[in-house]
């Protein structure tokens, strides 16, 4: 329950302050008071959109504190690592500068997590909220929201979310199919030209170098023969004289034995001279090939470099090249497997959808007596003794060919229809149902929501509009039941709704100095004789109306006081 409100320089306001109490409480005022400022603050305090407009003129921010007594059922929910001794506050601050900041005791948190947690604690309900039942889609999640069919459909929408991923993956791969068509054309030219040009790492180098030789082989030749003589043709080459040198050292080692070391280097050196001859030699031998060589060096160098203008500037990125289009190939060869493959499975899911969806549909049909009958229960309490009330359950069976019909929702649409007179038949809710029907359904369907849920701080604002009479009696009856669970908070216009209610606030509008002021009373009896008077007789207020207003709340309080001592062990405490 909320425990305090406070509001400091928000629009008419400038510093106000509402302790509020267990039960039922009522707030008047004349139209324009500033009823609605309260409202508006406490939707700011529970993480509702702000603008600087709100802020009170001339002052630079709006400030917003609210105290929350957390129900003991509660207090391992999400909102209970908040708790401080059972209580939340919660603060809003709303600036002229920016976007303004939000508190959890003290504790600067995103004003999002004032929304979170919020709803566990309180729900407001505005004099409109009865066009909820205009909105065919709104019966369908009250229905499956008052059974406790959320997991259900949450899973039902997944299966018909993952069911339409499917048959998207499905078109596409159909609408692509002459599109595959022309890109395997496409993927077997290259992959063939690439293979047929038998390209190997490192091949451009090598034929480059041996080109850049073959064009300068008049040079290179005088080179070869030059190092051939010197090395290994002439008598007094290298290689003899190295032969000589060697035997000399080994005849010194005979003498002294450090020549030795001496060997083995003249035997490298030896060794090493002589495969440089044989190098030589063959590369004489490749030079012969002459012009018939450096022609083939060039068809093959030109046939490298169009591949590499169309595939990659190296052999290496050429190969990788290839490597992925083989890869893309055998991707589209694999997707008429894929086709059949998501054809199997697009039949599996949608029978699983099928069948999740159908359980959700029985459940639906099955709650929805037990809902049809509450309502009428609620309603007949609220005036409306006579009318009839049902669901109307409408289920779509989906054939193989119709897939793509499959809903989060599920198979069903769902509307609910009204009799409000004997005789007459069941017709749509939304097209024969008068504003002042729609409240009291409305309020009927939160009330059986409500007796579900834990105890938490309910605030009516106006919903009364458009009722009077014995309507307006039966409404303040089902409040003050609804009190016996939660704190409930009631603006109203109506003495009848009014005089239901223990406690009672009286918001004025006041002006001093050119500015406007908002503030609220608490009322003694007397006071809210008078105030109940008012809105009997509105400002001529006579000795017959205060009568009036006298009786009506000395019977309604007395009745309240009978009820809750009727009630087995039952115990009642205030907040003063």
């Amino acid at each position: 329950m909320i425990h305090s409100l406070r509001i400091k320089n928000l629009a008419t306001i400038e510093d106000l302050e509402l302790n509020f109490k267990e039960g039922f409480t009522i707030l008047t005022g004349e139209t324009g008071a500033g009823k609605s400022v309260i409202i508006d603050g406490i939707k700011l305090v529970l993480g509702e959109k702000a603008s600087p407009e709100m802020i009170r003129t001339g002052m630079r921010e709006a400030v917003v504190e609210a105290v929350f007594e957390v129900p003991q059922e509660k207090r391992g929910s999400r909102e209970s690592g908040f708790l401080e001794e059972g209580e939340i506050l919660f603060q809003r601050q709303v600036s002229q500068e920016g976007p303004g900041k939000a508190y959890i005791n003290g504790v600067l948190v995103p004003v999002k997590k004032l929304k979170e947690i919020s709803p566990a604690l309180i729900d407001i309900y505005g004099q409109n909220d009865h066009i909820f039942l205009l909105q065919l889609d709104n019966h369908l999640r009250y229905l499956d929201h008052y059974l406790g069919l959320a997991e259900k459909k949450e899973e039902v929408a997944g299966l018909a979310q993952n069911l339409r991923s499917l048959l998207r993956q499905k078109n596409e791969l159909e609408t692509r199919r002459r599109e595959r068509e022309q890109r395997l054309d496409f993927l077997n030219f290259q992959i063939n030209e690439i293979e047929s040009s038998n390209l190997k790492p490192g091949e451009w180098e090598e034929l480059l170098t041996e080109r850049n030789v073959l064009r300068n082989a008049e040079k290179v030749a005088g080179l070869i023969e030059k190092a051939l003589d010197l090395s290994y043709l002439q008598e007094h080459s290298i290689s003899a004289l190295l032969l000589k040198l060697g035997e000399a050292v080994r005849e010194l080692s005979r003498f002294d034995p450090g020549f030795q070391a001496f060997e083995e280097s003249l035997n490298q050196s030896a060794i090493a001279v002589r495969e440089l001859s044989d190098f030589l030699i063959k590369f004489k031998e490749k030079q012969n090939l002459g012009p018939d060589r450096l022609e083939e060096l060039e068809s093959r160098l030109n046939q490298i470099e169009k591949m590499r203008r169309k595939y990659g500037q190296s052999i290496e990125d050429i190969l990788l090249y290839l490597t992925k289009i083989k890869r893309e190939h055998a991707d589209l060869l694999q997707s008429e497997e894929k086709l059949a493959d998501l054809a199997g499975e697009i039949h599996r899911a949608f029978s699983e959808y099928r069948t999740q969806a159908e359980t959700l549909s029985r459940l639906r049909r099955e709650g929805a007596r037990h809902l049809e009958a509450q309502v009428e229960k609620e309603i007949a309490l609220l005036g409306m003794k006579k009318a009839q009330f049902q669901v109307k359950i409408e289920t779509e069976l989906l054939a193989q060919l119709e897939i793509e019909k499959a809903r989060d929702s599920g198979l069903d649409s769902v509307e609910f229809l009204i009799s409000p007179n004997p005789g007459e038949e069941l017709r749509p809710l939304r097209k024969i149902a008068s504003g002042g029907e729609l409240s009291r359904i409305m309020l009927a369907l939160k009330t059986i929501d409500k007796e579900k849920a834990g105890s938490r701080t309910l605030i009516f604002d106006e919903i009364d509009s458009g009722i009077g009479g014995k309507t307006a009696e039966c409404i303040a009856e089902k409040l003050r039941a609804l009190s016996k669970r939660h704190q409930v908070v009631c603006i109203t216009h109506l003495p009848q709704i009014a005089s239901f209610a223990p406690h009672q606030y009286r918001i004025d509008k006041t002006m001093e100095k050119g500015r406007t002021y908002t503030s609220v009373k608490e009322l003694e009896f007397e006071e809210r004789v008078l105030e109940i008077s008012r809105l009997l007789s509105g400002s001529r207020i006579t000795p017959t109306s205060l009568q009036n207003a006298r009786e009506m709340l000395l019977h309604n309080l007395k009745e309240e006081k009978e009820n809750e001592s009727n009630e087995p062990g039952s115990v009642r405490r205030g907040r003063v």
